[in-house]
């Protein structure tokens, strides 16, 4: 496969491809939508209901306060997840690369 190019429409039109690529469009607009959801949550209830934000937690930290600090660890747990579930691409990604040459092979 050195100098040899590949036929990517090939590639593209193979099932595996298709599914890999469906499967992690889903997957990556789901956290996408979710992550833009979550953040948007903080202004837009600091502006609309800023009496609930202002609820003392504990001592000075009010529930706003430990809103904002829940962005942290829902980003966190996103890039956790992704991670996990991108072991599943990269093994459905490699096993089209190994088969590459028969899918999108010239001859």
């Amino acid at each position: 496969m050195a100098n040899q190019t590949l036929n990517w429409a090939a590639i593209d039109a193979d099932p595996r491809f298709q599914e890999l690529h469906a499967r992690k469009s889903r997957f990556l607009w789901g956290l996408m939508v979710f992550a833009v959801i979550y953040y948007f949550l903080l202004p837009i209830g600091a502006a609309y209901f800023p009496d609930l934000f202002k609820v003392r937690v504990f001592g000075v930290v009010n529930f706003g306060l430990v809103f904002a600090l829940s962005q942290f660890v829902v980003a966190w747990g996103i890039a956790f997840i992704y991670a996990r579930r991108a072991q599943q691409f990269d093994a459905m990604a490699e096993a089209i690369a190994r088969d590459a040459q028969k899918i999108g092979g010239r001859k």
